[in-house]
């Protein structure tokens, strides 16, 4: 009953408000954090919540793989495979920010089927499939209609992150333009522009994982993401989100063709 468009949109917006009430039940209460090969932190937290939408997926779809950030794959033959990042910020959650959200993909190859993102400690949901738009707590999810850099918001997670000297200087070149810059993005940031609450989220680094439930959120409601070589795909290595209105603009001024 879930392969339609509709009802894999349910199934993952399920699934991730599933595992991102897992986590919940973890904030603000004593973790134990560990530090990862690359340096990120991962807790008990993350690998429950990613557990138990593992456990929630393979009852209900047995045929497909899963790819998850803190527990691997699981049958990498699969056509189509569930993508999961169970705590999408963890940095911000281990700090007790509530800016971080829960991410559930769907894809077949690298086509992207669908893509949810909840956000439990600030009680908001998006979901989205390609044709299908994008759904913010049950309403059509719009990005915003500024059109001019000087009016704009441009979000990014650390611009410490933007190693690269050009991209970096590029960066804030436009953070000065803007009429705002904020950072604790992570996914946050591409909620707010999808919402229309910014125009500019980017990332130097997205793992699958981060990217895939994003593309569908960001272009359903209206606005472009592309790595940054310009490509519109959840598997470059890295992102920008923008609303249409400034899509070229801000991708010229970063350098990104």
């Amino acid at each position: 009953m879930h392969e339609t468009s509709e009802g894999l949109m349910d199934a993952a917006a399920e699934v991730a408000q599933l595992a991102g009430g897992v986590a919940l039940e973890h904030f603000r209460r004593r973790l134990v954090v560990e530090t990862k090969r690359d340096g990120s932190p991962v807790t008990d937290a993350d690998r429950a919540a990613e557990r138990a939408a593992r456990d929630w997926l393979t009852r209900r779809f047995p045929q497909d793989g899963i790819l998850g950030e803190e527990l691997g794959e699981e049958r990498p033959e699969a056509p189509r495979r569930w993508v999961l990042d169970p705590i999408d910020g963890t940095r911000t959650f281990v700090r007790g920010v509530p800016l971080w959200g829960t991410l559930v993909g769907l894809v077949e190859g690298e086509r992207v089927l669908c893509g949810a993102a909840c956000f439990p400690a600030v009680g908001e949901l998006l979901v989205a499939a390609p044709g299908k738009g994008c759904f913010w707590n049950g309403q059509r999810a719009q990005v915003s209609e500024v059109a001019r850099v000087e009016d704009a918001c441009v979000c990014i997670t650390d611009d410490r992150f933007l190693q690269h000297p050009d991209r970096g200087e590029r960066w804030r070149g436009l953070a000065r333009r803007a009429a705002l810059s904020r950072t604790w993005g992570d996914c946050y940031g591409y909620l707010l522009v999808a919402t229309g609450r910014a125009e500019v989220m980017a990332d130097e680094v997205l793992s699958p994982w981060d990217a895939v439930a994003l593309l569908p959120i960001i272009t359903e409601a209206g606005g472009a993401f592309t790595d940054w070589a310009g490509n519109p795909s959840a598997f470059g290595g890295n992102g920008i989100a923008t609303n249409g209105a400034l899509a070229r603009e801000v991708r010229g001024l970063l350098g990104v063709p």
